[in-house]
């Protein structure tokens, strides 16, 4: 078992949007103290404007206006994040915009063919975004995140709005890329099936509470991930049925 002091705290006592114009201030989060295992997947879920992408900018320090510590430690040296849009550079390719991610001479970007195999860009290594589906440049954004190999991987609705037979795929793809580096997951999403599919623990946030609602630990194995009769029961089992 893991040390307690390799686990990332994330305590956030209060989180407020300030007033502004005709805006009334608007509480966030509140009361909220999670301890998160290393290597373990954690989604953060619930409705539309609960806090889940918040929460998220937090731990990445991209958020620094509230009352609370998250505490990293040496279980989050190197943080990845991968955001709803892909964020690729227009005048660059594939190749190019995965490259940029690593510095100059890195051992790590040895593996960049690898992983661009992986997920099926091979042929396209050298085309431009502009000549990618929105499916093939989320793929190019997963090569990203991962060729770093970080620690701590934070992923805030990467496959929104996809179809489902390739946000399906994608998914297989993530959690293939997963078990290889090992990094500690946080990934929010709306998606209940996406959520079972993925996690080995779900966070769920309610919207008007500002707080965490439930928290359940993801019973299904590799293998059953992959199996759509084993997610909906899971799903029916976390959530209940529709």
């Amino acid at each position: 078992m893991e040390a307690v002091s390799e686990r990332i705290r994330i305590r956030i006592d209060r989180k407020e949007f300030p007033a502004l114009g005709k805006r009334e201030a608007n509480l966030v989060l509140q009361d909220l103290d999670v301890a998160v295992a290393p290597r373990s997947f954690v989604v953060l879920t619930g409705p539309s404007g609960c806090g889940k992408s918040t929460l998220l900018n937090i731990v990445a320090g991209l958020d620094r206006d509230f009352e609370g510590a998250i505490e990293l430690g040496p279980a989050a040296r190197r943080t990845a994040f991968i955001f709803q849009t892909p964020r690729l550079l227009p005048w660059r390719t594939v190749e190019e915009n995965i490259v940029l991610s690593l510095p100059e001479g890195d051992p790590r970007l040895a593996n960049i063919p690898g992983l661009i195999e992986r997920v099926g860009l091979t042929e396209a290594r050298a085309a431009y975004p502009e000549r990618l589906s929105l499916g093939m440049q989320r793929r190019v954004a997963l090569v990203r995140g991962f060729v770093q190999e970080p620690d701590l991987l934070l992923m805030d609705e990467p496959f929104v709005s996809l179809d489902d037979p390739t946000a399906q795929e994608l998914r297989q793809i993530l959690i293939d890329l997963w078990h290889r580096v090992r990094a500690t997951v946080l990934f929010v999403t709306h998606d209940r099936t996406e959520a079972v599919t993925l996690g080995t623990r779900i966070l769920r946030l309610a919207r008007g509470s500002a707080t965490l609602a439930e928290d359940v630990e993801i019973r299904l194995t590799r293998e059953e991930r992959a199996d759509r009769g084993a997610v909906r029961r899971e799903v029916e089992r976390v959530f209940g049925a529709a």
